[in-house]
Parts: structure tokens; sequence; C-alpha cells
């Protein structure tokens, strides 16, 4: 059995999840908890922290961690790392789950959020990536997971600023992937389309999103536990639902149709 696929058996393993203490992050945090995982959750907000800490370590039998961190800030990052390292061990998981997204129009959009986002969706994503890989690299095995978005395949009208941060994500996990391979640590990337979470109480300013689009709403638990199954394997990509998988294909093989798909068919924000 290689390293790699030893990790299909959770139990024990180290299990660091960003933006861990709600939506789409928590619901991997209780599916790896259930599958007897050490989880690591990291957000911003302490109390939701503590609750999925506890729920995750109810879950598992195990111990369970919590770390207050804003992803957009490399300091705190760097003094967190460390000290999940000191406290937990070398991870061997890491589930890049933290983002934020505001559908306007990209003129519209402050560039205060712009930064911002790409400090969060981007930045934040590549500096927990560059320093728990490295250890990963130094172990000889570990899975990261980054979360990406359908909407850095496809972007649609009121997604230009969040389509560029998750389109970042792509490429990067992509040339990461082939960079790590040799080094036994194994690189996913997850495109969802829209997930029924609390993400949209931000990113969506009329509050009728979901529902216009309900028919490819995603149920974290779900997802969560599609993502969770594929640790230990040597998969590239998940990307659900499968219909707006094909959509993004189909947009790559006939760009002008997939112009008027994306700015007809999906311009629901």
């Amino acid at each position: 059995m290689t390293k790699l696929a030893a990790l299909r058996d959770l139990n024990r393993k180290i299990v660091v999840i960003t933006g861990g203490s709600s939506g789409l992050g928590r619901a991997i945090a209780y599916e790896a908890a259930s599958k007897g995982a050490i989880i690591v959750v990291l957000a911003r907000r302490e109390a939701e922290l503590a609750a999925v800490r506890e729920e995750a370590h109810r879950l598992s039998g195990q111990p369970a961690y919590a770390y207050v961190l804003d992803v957009s800030d490399p300091a705190a990052i760097e003094t967190i790392v460390a000290q999940v390292q000191t406290e937990v061990g070398i991870p061997d998981v890491l589930v890049n789950a933290a983002g934020f997204g505001s559908f306007e129009n990209a003129f519209d959009t402050s560039m205060t959020v712009v930064e911002q986002m790409f400090r969060v969706n981007v930045l934040g994503l590549m500096y927990m990536t560059r320093a728990l890989g490295r250890m990963m690299i130094e172990q000889g095995s570990g899975h990261i997971i980054n979360i990406a978005s359908m909407a850095g395949k496809m972007a649609t009208p009121k997604s230009a600023i969040y389509s560029a941060t998750k389109f970042a994500v792509v490429g990067y996990s992509n040339g990461l992937r082939l960079e790590l391979k040799p080094f036994g640590v194994q690189v996913t990337t997850v495109n969802p389309g829209p997930i029924d979470t609390a993400f949209f109480d931000i990113a969506d300013k009329t509050g009728n999103y979901l529902k216009s689009v309900d028919w490819v709403v995603l149920d974290p638990d779900q997802l969560a536990y599609r993502i969770v199954k594929t640790i230990g394997h040597a998969k590239r990509e998940i990307n659900a639902p499968w219909l707006m998988a094909i959509g993004a294909q189909f947009y790559q093989l006939a760009p002008h149709i997939g112009d008027y798909v994306a700015g007809n068919l999906l311009n629901k924000k």
C-alpha cells in the first residue's frame, strides 16, 4: 500500500480545515470526524469554532482542536501553523475551505473588497498550502484539497472578481498537483456550484439567488461525503453538480455559445 492510499483510513489522521466554523468546511470536519480523524478547524469566529470542535470530538472519539485564524493575515498563519505542528502534529490532510464572494458588477465592487477577496480566497490558501505542504513533503505523504468553484471554470455576470479568485485557485492547484506528485502529496481541486450555506448571506445582495437556481443547489453534507471519500485517492478534481460540470466543459469547447449560456441562462444574480 502506498503512503497516499494509507490515508484512506482516516482513523487518527490529522485533518486541518480552514473555514471550518460553518458551511462546507464544517460539514467536511464532521464527515472526517465520523471516520475517526483528529480534526483541526481554523476560522475567525471563536464561539462557532468551539462548537465544531466539541461535535468533532464527539463524532470521532479523538482529540479535536480549534484555532482562531484570519487567513488573510500571513503572520497569523505562520503563528498558528507552528502552534498546530507543536500541539497536534504534522497534518496528513489540508482542506482549504475558507473563502467569500460578493456578487456585484466588477466596476461597482470597491477595490478594498477586491483586495480582501484575493487575500482570503487566493493568497491565504497559498500561504496555508505552502506551510503545511512543506511538512507533508518531509513526511513523504499528504493530501491537499482546495475548494475552488464552478465560477473558476465559467464566469457569469456579477461574479467577475469572485471568478478571478477561483480561476487562480484552479490554476494554482493544477500546477501544484504536478509539482508535489513526486513527493507523495496529492492535490485535489473541488469545483462546486452553489451550495446551500451561509456563503450567500454575504455574496447575494438580493437574497433570491439560491431560489432562482434551486435545480443545481448542492447539499453541503452530501458534498462533504464525496470530498472525504476521495482522501487517499489520486483524484484530480471533483466537479458538481454534474449538469454544471458538463456546462463548464461545453464552455471551453464552444466559447461563443458558452458566453450566451453564462450571460443569459445562468445570469441569476
